[in-house]
């Protein structure tokens, strides 16, 4: 298994940015789950997803970053904008109906200041923390879900998807406590 595509961090002012340097997958999404989550929880509600090394993304990232919208709408405020997308990206954003959830800059024009400052800022690099597999199937059924979530016609796109993962998290679980 190849390693999963590193993730640059940083902050500027009160915007959070992270860029994808690769495949945007399952393989890093827990990783920026555990990062987005800890920022919302320290107050933080202006995201950036700059996706311009990021030559695609499977739909456990993307039900990844959806998720962490949504939970911004339930808190009320902020947002995760997505920059510097290739047409690829963007069609899976537009087809699977996120760019109504997330904030897509289709014409360049966000966080113009913040691009220039961007490359002297990202230094720090979210390391992969390992997780079980437990962990690993659960974040991969929660992403799917907020995918369905984010627009009823995923549902059908999901179905099995998501019946499956399920299964596989009971099983999971089931085995984890009968070894206690």
């Amino acid at each position: 298994m190849t390693s999963p595509a590193p993730i640059l961090v940083g902050k500027i002012g009160s915007l959070f940015w992270m860029r994808v340097e690769g495949k945007g997958s399952f393989q890093n999404s827990v990783q920026v789950k555990r990062c987005l989550q800890t920022l919302m929880d320290q107050g933080s509600r202006h995201f950036v997803v700059d996706l311009e090394r990021c030559p695609i993304m499977d739909s456990t990232f993307l039900g990844t970053l959806t998720g962490a919208a949504l939970h911004l709408r339930e808190l009320g405020a902020g947002e995760v904008c997505i920059l510097n997308a290739n047409a690829r990206n963007k069609q899976l954003l537009s087809n699977l109906g996120l760019d109504h959830i997330l904030d897509v800059d289709s014409d360049d024009s966000r966080h113009i200041s913040e691009r220039k400052q961007v490359s002297d800022e990202l230094d720090a690099c979210l390391e992969p923390t390992p997780c079980t597999k437990t962990e690993q199937a659960e974040h991969v059924l929660e992403a799917h879900e907020a995918l369905t979530q984010a627009n009823e016609s995923n549902v059908a796109r999901f179905k099995d998807v998501i019946e499956f993962l399920e299964k596989e998290v009971q099983e999971k679980a089931a085995a984890g406590a009968g070894q206690s």
